[in-house]
């Protein structure tokens, strides 16, 4: 099949979140099931930088990178790309399905809008962008209203990454038959040599003995992490060796959350390294003693799930979409966002508990046998032919 994948941001703009990843990772495993798959995507590699090359080759996907018009747009969903628009109308006749990542995009509207047109099926991937109650919500309203849910309605197939997701779909009128509950997966052959510990501590200056409290992820207000710097307050202070690391991009909450830490008096208990990627990012796995994800809303969560490979226990909130594999596989805690006093606890049990490697295992067999991405991948083709076999 030719396949066209429609996505506001991809490799290598890991930071712009779990969107660029999940699109990565599908569209390699397409490419290497023997699929022609193209990737037309922005120029944006941050909200700070921008992409220097105009076309990659990630492993038989060939990948386009179109400029944008302006990149301050870019956090409004506004990427428009003129020449991105240019090579839909001329070329969008050429493929037999067309992969629309992410929801409310002026590219991925358009990419709608074409496949149409030409009657090219296409399927909406929104990774988790459907809800309306999340930042910009008037301007959502009205996009959806105009726009949006025509757009859904007229997709061949809706992937949902959990029924959550699925409730949200028919919430909007979309109809059950045309939405498939597919979750997010794991390159499990990533984490068959995990790097020795002991390199994390050595790079950033933290003691052998020293425990580690690790959140990964953009720095932003829905992911509670000002919850988990006031649980570690206490942490801190009942157990001296013990340490607060948080990774990840700035995305608009940097400087409140550090105005928290140096008004509780901890700051040499917290440690910010900035954005961690591929190999960084295993390190800090492998050193973390607890991964803590205390979202106040996930629709899924792969960070979780990357720590789980890495032999690291995990807590989560019990609304992120990947608490349920964590239920199921008991490789960690579950608890109530916004409660402080749980989720204190369950840190404290985790670092003092000496069979953390024991939870994070069976984790891991869970993961390998369910969420490995040559399995999702697997579901995804049954969709794409079943799409082109209806045409």
């Amino acid at each position: 099949m030719n396949i066209l994948y429609i996505v506001s941001g991809f490799a290598p703009a890991w930071g712009l979140g779990g969107g660029v990843r999940v699109s990565y990772e599908l569209s390699r495993e397409m490419a290497s099931r023997g699929h022609h798959v193209v990737v037309y995507t922005t120029d944006i590699l941050d909200h700070k930088n921008r992409i220097t090359y105009d076309h990659k080759n990630w492993d038989g996907v060939n990948a386009y990178y179109f400029r944008m018009i302006s990149r301050i747009f870019a956090k409004f969903h506004f990427n428009l790309s003129a020449k991105m628009i240019y090579e839909l109308f001329n070329n969008i006749k050429s493929f037999d399905i067309v992969h629309i990542h992410e929801y409310r995009t002026v590219n991925g509207t358009l990419a709608a809008y074409f496949a149409q047109k030409y009657k090219v099926p296409y399927i909406i991937q929104p990774h988790g962008s459907l809800p309306t109650s999340v930042g910009m919500n008037k301007l959502k309203k009205v996009y959806d209203l105009l726009l949006g849910n025509k757009i859904l309605k007229n997709a061949f197939m809706n992937i949902a990454l959990n029924s959550m997701e699925s409730e949200q779909y028919q919430n909007i009128g979309v109809d059950s038959k045309k939405v498939r509950i597919l979750p997010n997966g794991i390159d499990v052959s990533k984490y068959e040599s995990l790097p020795p510990k002991g390199i994390f501590k050595s790079k950033y200056g933290i003691n052998d003995d020293e425990k580690i409290v690790l959140f990964l992820g953009r720095i932003n207000r829905i992911k509670g992490i000002d919850t988990l710097v006031d649980a570690f307050e206490n942490l801190s202070k009942q157990l001296l060796n013990v340490r607060l690391v948080i990774a990840g991009p700035d995305n608009g909450f940097l400087s409140s959350l550090k105005k928290q830490i140096s008004d509780l008096k901890i700051e040499k208990h917290v440690l910010f390294t900035g954005p961690l990627y591929e190999q960084d990012k295993l390190e800090a796995y492998v050193d973390a003693d607890v991964l803590v994800y205390p979202s106040s809303f996930e629709i899924f969560g792969l960070v979780p799930l990357e720590a789980i490979m890495c032999n690291t226990p995990v807590i989560v909130t019990d609304n992120c979409g990947c608490a349920k594999y964590i239920r199921e596989s008991e490789c960690g805690y579950l608890v109530k966002y916004g409660d402080v006093k749980d989720l204190e606890n369950k840190i404290r049990l985790i670092i003092e508990s000496s069979c953390k490697s024991f939870i994070a295992e069976k984790g891991k067999k869970y993961i390998q046998s369910n969420l490995a991405y040559h399995k999702i991948a697997k579901e995804l083709e049954n969709i794409y032919e079943n799409c082109v076999c209806h045409l």
